[in-house]
């Protein structure tokens, strides 16, 4: 039993490099903790992720949408609708959506300010289950107004997944508040480790980069 779930961890991890490192490869995700980036909050970031560019390399934007849907039929085979949310999570939601022959809608970040003023686009009918579709969760602010959204139209949110978190603290919380299982292709974590294993970071800055994970809204200050 142990040797079992420990195989599984392994093969976790395993999974969760593979995609960082196709994030690598198209410069999805970007490191550099000599000069950070700087996010729309504020924050300065050793990490810039941007999965837009993966739709733009097929052969990575299929493994991508095959690893989604994947992690969508094992993990929430209960679900009869697939979410987007607006921006990026639109088109890989699309993708996973049309793999697993289910419906599609997606989310707006804010209610449409002509014609029916809709904020779900779509249709969607109530008691539906919900699988989200996120590009990344950072705070998980932007992915739980989503939520928010469906519940109020009368969906039944019953879980969400991205391609790549961060890990922080702060989102793991806020998502066990709201009550919303998630999945993540690849994560924060796996990556350090990659970058480390290729040589791509030092000692020094796996250090650094660690310690922006733990208190970001204040490193680099």
């Amino acid at each position: 039993m142990h040797y079992s779930l420990y195989f599984c961890d392994v093969m976790n991890n395993v999974s969760e490099k593979q995609v960082a490192e196709k994030l690598l490869q198209v410069q999805a995700v970007k490191l550099s903790p000599a000069k950070p980036f700087t996010w729309a909050s504020g924050w300065k970031s050793p990490i810039y992720c941007d999965n837009r560019k993966v739709l733009s390399f097929p052969y990575v934007r299929d493994y991508i949408k095959s690893e989604l849907s994947n992690l969508v039929f094992e993990t929430f085979p209960d679900a009869a609708v697939i979410a987007g949310v607006a921006t990026a999570g639109i088109p890989h939601g699309a993708l996973v959506a049309d793999q697993l022959k289910l419906p599609f809608i997606y989310v707006r970040s804010k209610p449409k300010e002509h014609g029916m003023g809709n904020m779900i686009e779509g249709v969607l009918q109530p008691g539906q289950p919900v699988v989200v579709v996120e590009d990344l969760i950072s705070t998980g602010k932007s992915s739980l107004e989503a939520v928010q959204a469906i519940r109020a139209a009368g969906g039944e949110v019953i879980g969400m997944v991205s391609i790549f978190n961060y890990g922080f603290e702060v989102a793991v919380k806020a998502f066990e508040a709201a009550g919303v299982p998630f999945r993540s292709l690849s994560n924060y974590s796996a990556l350090i480790e990659l970058a480390v294993e290729k040589g791509q970071v030092s000692a020094e800055e796996q250090s650094t980069l660690q310690a922006w994970r733990t208190a970001p809204d204040v490193w680099g200050k």
